[in-house]
């Protein structure tokens, strides 16, 4: 038995299993695959058809696949529009109007159905069925404006106006929108139809009572020139709305017309009858508005309180969002003080000062503390009411928490007031409480110095002594009472004043206070005396400033025979021998440099070497940087000075001074090496860093 040996088919083996340069997507599938299914096939052939029997076999085949589609799908309206509509192309008039009734049994609210169903009626001139239809649409489906319109542009274009207006007014009765109403009233107005229109009009404005449709109405009496019935449509309008829902739209609108018949009188007080009834936030316009009319037709006056009136809602803006903005209180109350009504006046600064700061923090109260200032300023000097001005200020000190903080200003200004009153004893009295209350710096100068133009001078040494029981370490306190005493010509206890005033254990500012003390003794030509107080204040301080000064008080100490000369010399002798002890080397450099200049100018040229043989080298030194937590943050390079006397004391500085002159006197043989420049400057490097290591 032959058995058959089946071969297997063989697989291939994909050898390159690389992927392919171009790579297809799935999108691109999909896209080309509908793009085939959207191209366009080619129109089917024409057909002629020429016997009546094969006419009817055509038409009978189409009403069938029309009538499987429709079995197949009722829903689908396409299907019985193309139905119709080809009914309609084979004059078949009456079957296509059957398959629109059918249409409608399937859905009656189709906008589409309704339209085409009427457009056919129309084409084919059935005005009857036409209009029965639109009768029909309008009733099922009143609110299809559509319907409306296309119902009475037919009877307007059959030339039926008492038809067209009769659909007019049935669409009217379900109150559309106003583009309907507008459309009503443009169909009269093409028939010269003004009354009509203006009862559309009235009706129009019950209807849909908005502020434009008002001004639409105003504006139709004045195109048609009926001037007097358009100004009582915008009073009317403003009687409708009522105080509570006006608008600044209509005021703009009335004020226009008025402005376009010369009317500007009547337009002002419509503006300000608005701004004043209006809240000021829904104003923005009608200030723009009002402010062209009156740069256009209005005087200055009457401009600048369009501007006025504007910036007084700006202003009223920010305080109530930020009733603590002093900045726009001050604006505010400059602005009503212009217009000089004082009641309003004192009501801004009543509203202002009623804001106190929230809390008791004197850096709030700063700006708070001159609204009050102002206030009391402005009854003094404006309004001339003194016992008012005499208010506001004991109102303010009241107010005042005293014992957190006060303002001095305020109590001086009330007791100016009050010698201005030539209220003397109020004025003391005044000031002696605010310094019982709470004692300032301020306070106590501002009593002197009325005491002194009152040329009361013991009430003047009473005040000072006050003065220094409550603040020993003011020195500006001591230097002035020194000089009350030294214009009243009492050296002795002037004197005194300034030895009292230097053993004081603390003071702020002594460098001041020692030198008037040593200014007063050189003025009362007393130089033995001005002497001994630098050298007291020697023994105290240290400092360079103190020997320069002292240096220049010997050398301008004139003297015949060149004493004071040696006596500067003496004193820079001494400090720079004072300084090196201290090791303080910038002083000592400074001192130094002065010395120099000192000697240049009336030395000799022993003594010019001298202090040329003194003067520092400065060389520069790295050190290291050292955080505040001791950690180290690299090196930096300061300056240092060397100092010739101290070289010969220390050996290690005369080994750097040694290394410095073997390198200024070693010469360098020039390598043609390129690298010649950089080796060079290496060794100097080298050189320098361990002549600074020496030397640190």
């Amino acid at each position: 038995m032959e058995t058959k040996h089946q071969k297997m088919p063989k697989v291939a083996k994909v050898k390159n299993k690389a992927p392919a340069e171009i790579q297809i997507t799935a999108e691109q599938l999909l896209r080309e695959a509908k793009e085939r299914d959207l191209e366009i096939l080619p129109p089917p052939p024409k057909q002629k058809i020429s016997d009546p029997a094969e006419l009817a076999d055509y038409q009978l085949r189409r009403r069938k696949q029309f009538e499987d589609n429709i079995r197949k799908n009722r829903t689908v309206i396409s299907n019985w529009i193309k139905y119709a509509q080809w009914e309609e192309s084979q004059k078949e008039i009456q079957r296509a109007r059957s398959i629109w009734e059918r249409a409608l049994d399937v859905d009656h609210r189709n906008i589409t159905i309704w339209l085409k169903y009427t457009e056919m009626e129309m084409r084919n001139r059935q005005v009857n069925h036409a209009r029965n239809l639109w009768d029909r649409a309008v009733t099922i489906l009143p609110r299809v404006n559509q319907f409306w319109y296309k119902y009475t542009y037919m009877e307007e274009m059959l030339e039926n106006v008492p038809g067209a207006r009769a659909v007019f007014e049935r669409w009217m009765e379900w109150q559309p929108d106003e583009q309907a109403w507008q459309t009503y009233i443009n169909f009269e107005l093409r028939y010269k139809e003004i009354d009509r229109a203006r009862q559309i009009y009235e009706r129009f404005v019950i209807t849909h009572p908005e502020v434009k449709h008002w001004v639409k109405y105003a504006r139709f009496e004045e195109n048609h020139g009926f001037i007097h019935s358009a100004r009582q449509i915008y009073e009317r309008a403003v009687q409708f709305y009522g105080d509570d829902h006006l608008d600044e739209k209509l005021f703009i609108a009335f004020a226009k017309f008025e402005e376009n018949q010369k009317e500007h009188d009547r337009a002002r007080v419509i503006y300000k009858y608005a701004l004043d009834h209006i809240p000021k936030d829904q104003t923005k316009d009608l200030y723009k508005a009002y402010t062209i009319h009156e740069k256009k037709y209005g005087d200055r006056s009457g401009i600048e309180e369009v501007i006025v009136s504007k910036r007084k809602f700006q202003y009223e803006q920010e305080i109530s969002q930020n009733p603590t903005n002093y900045d726009a209180w001050f604006d505010y109350i400059r602005l009503v003080e212009g217009e000089g009504d004082v009641d309003a006046t004192r009501e801004t600064y009543e509203r202002a000062i009623a804001n106190i700061p929230p809390a008791k923090n004197k850096q709030y109260w700063r700006r708070y503390i001159y609204l009050w200032i102002n206030y009391a300023l402005y009854e003094e000097l404006e309004v001339k009411d003194y016992e008012r001005t005499r208010e506001v200020y004991k109102a303010c000190l009241e107010l005042l928490p005293h014992k957190v903080f006060t303002f001095s200003k305020i109590w001086l200004l009330y007791a100016q007031f009050e010698i201005r009153q030539k209220n003397l004893t109020t004025a003391r009295k005044i000031l002696g409480t605010s310094i019982g209350m709470c004692p300032r710096d301020k306070l106590f100068r501002g009593y002197i110095d009325l005491e002194l133009q009152l040329r009361e001078f013991d009430r003047c040494r009473r005040l000072y002594e006050k003065f220094l029981e409550f603040g020993p370490e003011n020195c500006i306190t001591w230097m002035k009472f020194a000089e009350l005493e030294t214009l009243l010509g009492d050296i002795d206890r002037a004197r005194a004043i300034y030895e009292l005033a230097i053993n004081q254990p603390r003071l702020d500012m002594p460098e001041l206070l020692w030198k008037a003390y040593i200014d007063f003794e050189i003025a009362q030509d007393e130089p033995e005396n001005a002497r001994q107080l630098y050298e007291r204040l020697l023994e105290r301080t240290n400092h360079v400033k103190v020997w320069l000064s002292y240096a220049k008080f010997e050398l301008n100490n004139q003297t015949e025979d060149g004493m004071n000369l040696r006596l500067a010399r003496r004193v820079f002798e001494r400090a720079n021998e004072n300084l090196k002890s201290s090791n303080e080397k910038e002083a000592r450099v400074l001192l130094l440099e002065n010395w120099k200049e000192f000697e240049s100018a009336h030395g000799d040229d022993s003594s010019r070497e001298k202090v040329n043989s003194k003067m520092p080298r400065r060389i520069k030194k790295r050190q290291k940087i050292i955080d505040e937590d001791g950690t180290e943050q690299g090196w930096e390079e300061v300056f240092d000075y060397i100092f010739p006397e101290d070289e010969a004391s220390r050996p290690n500085l005369k080994l750097l001074a040694a290394a410095k002159s073997w390198k200024k006197n070693v010469d360098i043989v020039p390598v043609e090496n390129n690298t010649n420049k950089e080796n060079e400057e290496t060794d100097e490097n080298n050189t320098d860093k361990t002549g600074e290591e020496s030397g640190t």
